[in-house]
């Protein structure tokens, strides 16, 4: 943690911003206390109003005209609930003349509504994108999104994190011999690939098609992971049910062991249980991104926070620096290992 403050919070600073203010939703508070602790600076307070015909009223308990306001809010269940919240706090700071208002979404759920499978399904990901913006947001700072092109549904400036520096520095740590890195997917391979680059190892991917949100099938997997240890890398995991199913699928070809990365760790419907339960399955790894229920805390599963890295692009973007200096080397030849994988299968 940060032993003095950034900045003086009620001083000017570059850019004609007078300081900064950060409130929360009730998503997940603790993440946003140890954002603001990591910037040497206080969370403001907030209240949520619930009405007897179940409405939302918020009500921002600090000043922000002329402020620069952050809003730190996680997507996660009740989704719904949550996101009204986040719209009346963005509505509550506009109104309140707030000079620039960010929202700080780690985890934005609707991200997987990204696409038109079937004739006339709504696209969530786009909706929600223009509600924050009619809301009043002027800046998105985000974590994985399920897809890249959920940058395109903002119309206001998204600035889009990785935990791979996390993930990396924890199995940096750990015995790599024989191992490779493998994505569940073709559409995750490269992010699989960034972080065996990060890692000195090679990178396998699965072949998935998708029947159903809770059946999916491993048809094929491109590059060797037979005898090998596994380090699985997904963006998040809700009910589990494409893990589960590369799981058994690995299970056929051997592999010594497991371990699991994510960087949203839903774990809904006991999906950590299901996955420990597997006898190669060593270790579960996963953000902090949203909360973590005291039953899902297994002996298991390794949290690692990601505050520092939202407090530094809170910093950055509040100083007019550069964001993309965070993650840009990640793209640098990111697909470099999975075409060899793929040139050798």
């Amino acid at each position: 943690m940060s032993q003095e403050p950034f900045l003086d919070p009620g001083g000017p600073i570059g850019g004609g911003y007078r300081g900064i203010t950060v409130f929360s939703g009730t998503a997940h508070l603790d993440l946003a206390d140890e954002i603001c602790a990591e910037l040497g600076i206080d969370r403001s307070p907030s209240k949520v109003r619930r009405f007897a015909n179940t409405c939302i009223e918020v009500q921002l308990m600090a000043n922000c005209r002329e402020r620069d306001v952050f809003l730190v809010q996680t997507l996660t269940p009740n989704v719904q609930e949550h996101l009204v919240e986040l719209l009346m706090m963005i509505n509550a700071a506009r109104g309140a003349s707030a000079a620039r208002i960010c929202v700080v979404m780690p985890h934005f759920a609707y991200a997987r509504s990204d696409k038109k499978e079937t004739p006339r399904i709504s696209l969530g990901g786009r909706l929600v994108a223009d509600l924050l913006v009619a809301a009043g947001a002027d800046r998105v700072l985000t974590m994985t999104l399920h897809a890249p092109q959920v940058h395109g549904f903002f119309g206001i400036p998204v600035d889009h994190l990785n935990a791979l520096d996390e993930l990396s520095a924890h199995f940096q740590l750990q015995d790599l011999s024989n191992t490779v890195v493998v994505s569940p997917d073709l559409g995750n391979a490269k992010s699989a690939a960034a972080l065996a680059r990060m890692l000195g190892l090679t990178i396998a991917a699965a072949n998935k098609e998708r029947i159903s949100d809770r059946e999916v099938r491993i048809a094929s997997m491109v590059g060797d992971i037979r005898g090998r240890h596994v380090i699985v890398l997904d963006d998040e995991i809700a009910r589990g049910t494409s893990l589960v199913e590369l799981i058994e699928f690995m299970r056929t070809q051997d592999v010594q062991s497991v371990r699991v990365a994510c960087t949203h760790g839903l774990f809904v419907d006991g999906a950590v249980q299901r996955i420990a339960a597997y006898p190669e399955v060593t270790e579960i790894v996963c953000t902090n991104t949203v909360p973590i229920p005291a039953d899902t805390r297994i002996p298991q599963l390794k949290v690692l926070t990601v505050a520092p890295l939202l407090a530094e692009a809170v910093r950055r973007i509040h100083n007019g620096e550069s964001v993309s200096a965070l993650f840009e080397h990640h793209e640098q030849q990111a697909f470099t290992l999975f075409a060899r994988a793929d040139s050798s299968a």
